[in-house]
């Protein structure tokens, strides 16, 4: 596609500067918060002599643009502007604490145009809003300076036996002497635990979170950035924090979800943390008990060292038979287990029952509306779960028999099953609202649903994964990934002496991988399988989510575009493909050696539709899921 030509906005000119400018450098250069996608590049403006000596690199301004005054973050000061004529003033300084550096703002740059976005987009992720009271109270030291380190990137494969932020403790300790430390957590339950965990050691830490309070969070944002060396603790957004003096960065958990930025332009912490430990040679550690398909591949490659502890489980399967929950042969084993300490068993779903059949025949049981039934609770009467209407007298109709079958039991009716068949042991529910952290290590039935697996200190004597191959059996292309993270992750949670118990054909290649702790002939296999298919990650792959009535239309010119080689001749575009009532998606692959130049054509495609006033696409580079 033709680059358009760079327009200038009116509003940019004033016709006289108010004051006189500053005497040095009297222009700075500022990324502005339009609030339009495509008004994304950097504009000029004036300082007042009254403001020089405020106005650095990493200070909010706030200034005219259009007939509107809004923020903007001063990116240089500049002898000479890009435009001709007399340009506005800066109206204020907001304050004269910078929140970001040259190197910051370049990694935004560089993020904004990988994901194709405007910059201001990646900016309110990555800088916590103003906090007035705050700046007020901030004193700032400015005889800091930081020291580069050598780059590097490794993927350090979590033990099991060992609660995983205590083996990060050790990791933390160890790298905390040569500076700071930045820890980025998938969610707020693992920040907490590893500053638990860094506080019982007398180590002073900064959280940095969206649960804090506004107040604590900017205040610590500053502190992380002007203070002394630290060690800082965050979700996601911490990663783009300029952090003084940082000596090592460690993406905790990699492959959890919850790396991943649900608000546009949908980045995630991995992608930022590669790029900023290579651009401001920082090493980078990467853990998990599983790397991610992308990390894998880089490990593949050789691009990320791979580092793994040798150790040996007992696990053993137990193929399901007749729709069972527990197989025959598994029971002796739960009885032996349960004479030490507690047993945990993990269920794929929560509630009672999520899809009722007939006993008989095995029908499906539906609604007249279509929906599928379930049953929320013992004796609850099935209901239909799109038009919500019950059935207190419920009979198949295919066969008109009334005798129930739930195919897809919840954890709540896999607690009823196995209080059954283990009387006189306490029954432990961590599911839905209602999670449980830690438990004592008494002997206990403990059921849990997927990331809600409580602790016990010295591990459980069993763990039990209920239901193996659902776990396995979804159909988005993260789910092999999803699973063997979950089921490495639950198996470390057992005591030395414990064993793996899995409900899952006995041929599965999951059971040698916790046997012996190694993921890698597993990751090789999917590896294999995604190069044949052309799925990510051996391609680069864009998203596009759009009304359904432009789909098509948008669907045709792309196609047009790819034939007139305006796309890269290595691009699939398959869609418009319906996703729910009145939105559509068109998802584009390309080989590697393009992604750039197809993130270049969506952009533009994206910047040409907010010209014109057009509703945006919903646009994700490298998306989670397709």
């Amino acid at each position: 596609m033709a680059t358009p030509k760079l327009f200038r906005l009116k509003a940019e000119v004033a016709p006289a500067a108010s004051g006189p400018r500053a005497s040095v450098l009297p222009y700075a250069r500022i990324r502005v918060d339009t609030g339009v996608f495509h008004l994304d590049q950097l504009y000029d403006y004036q300082i007042p002599e009254k403001l020089s000596d405020a106005i650095q690199v990493g200070v909010r301004v706030q200034l005219p643009f259009g007939s509107l005054e809004t923020e903007g973050i001063v990116v240089a000061r500049v002898a000479v502007p890009d435009r001709a004529g007399q340009l506005k003033n800066i109206t204020k300084v907001l304050s004269s604490i910078p929140v970001a550096t040259e190197q910051s703002l370049s990694l935004v740059d560089a993020i904004s145009k990988h994901y194709a976005c405007n910059p201001w987009d990646v900016i309110r992720s990555a800088i916590p809003p103003r906090v007035a009271s705050v700046d007020k109270s901030f004193i700032l030291d400015q005889s800091i300076q930081s020291t580069r380190y050598k780059s590097s990137v490794e993927f350090q494969t979590l033990a099991p036996h060992i609660e995983a932020h205590d083996q990060l403790l050790s990791i933390i300790l160890n790298k905390r002497a040569s500076g700071s430390v930045l820890i980025v957590a998938p969610d707020e339950k693992d920040v907490d635990r590893i500053v638990n965990a860094l506080q019982t050691r007398e180590q002073k830490v900064l959280k940095l979170t969206a649960a804090m309070s506004r107040e604590e969070r900017y205040r610590n944002y500053l502190l992380s950035m002007h203070g002394a060396d630290s060690i800082v603790v965050g979700t996601r957004s911490a990663i783009f924090a300029p952090i003084r003096n940082l000596a090592t960065i460690i993406v905790h958990k990699e492959s959890s979800h919850d790396h991943y930025e649900v608000r546009s332009p949908g980045w995630n912490t991995r992608t930022v943390a590669l790029l900023r430990a290579q651009t401001e040679s920082i090493p980078l550690i990467l853990t998990g008990f599983s790397p991610s398909i992308e990390v894998s591949e880089l490990i593949d490659q050789r691009t990320v060292k791979y580092v793994n502890t040798k150790e040996s489980l007992n696990v053993k399967a137990f193929s399901p038979s007749d729709g069972s929950l527990l197989p025959g042969r598994i029971f002796s084993e739960i009885k032996k287990a349960l004479i030490t300490g507690p047993v945990l068993f993990v269920a794929p779903r929560k509630g009672y029952g999520n899809a009722l059949l007939c006993a008989h025949c095995r029908n499906v049981a539906t609604c007249d509306c279509g929906g599928r039934l379930s049953v929320a609770a013992k004796a609850k009467a099935p209901t239909c779960v799109h038009c919500g209407k019950s059935f207190q007298q419920w009979k198949c109709s295919f066969c008109n028999r009334d005798k129930q079958y739930l195919a897809g039991r919840g954890i709540e009716r896999a607690a009823e099953e196995i209080s059954r068949a283990f009387p006189n042991f306490p029954v432990i529910v961590s599911a839905g609202e209602v999670i449980k952290e830690r438990i004592d290590s008494k002997p206990a039935l403990v059921l849990a649903t997927p990331g809600a697996q409580p602790h016990v200190e010295g591990g459980y004597s069993a763990v039990v994964i209920l239901d193996g191959m659902r776990f396995f059996g979804h159909t988005d292309l993260r789910t092999q990934e999803r699973a063997r993270e979950l089921f490495m992750e639950t198996s470390s949670m057992i005591s030395p002496q414990g064993a793996v118990l899995l409900v899952i054909d006995d041929s599965h290649p999951i059971i040698s991988s916790i046997a012996r702790w190694n993921v890698a002939p597993l990751i090789k296999r999917e590896l294999s399988e995604r190069n044949e298919l052309h799925l990510p990650p051996s391609v680069f792959s864009v998203v596009l989510v759009m009304d359904q009535g432009v789909g098509t239309q948008i669907a045709d010119g792309l196609r047009k575009a790819h034939i007139d080689g305006r796309i890269p001749r290595s691009c699939n575009i398959y869609g418009p493909t319906e996703i729910s009532k009145d939105r559509v998606k068109i998802v584009i692959h390309s080989e590697k050696r393009d992604a750039e130049a197809l993130t270049d054509v969506v952009h533009e495609l994206q910047r040409r539709r907010s010209i014109a006033k057009k509703d945006l696409f919903t646009l994700r580079v490298e998306p989670y899921s397709l």
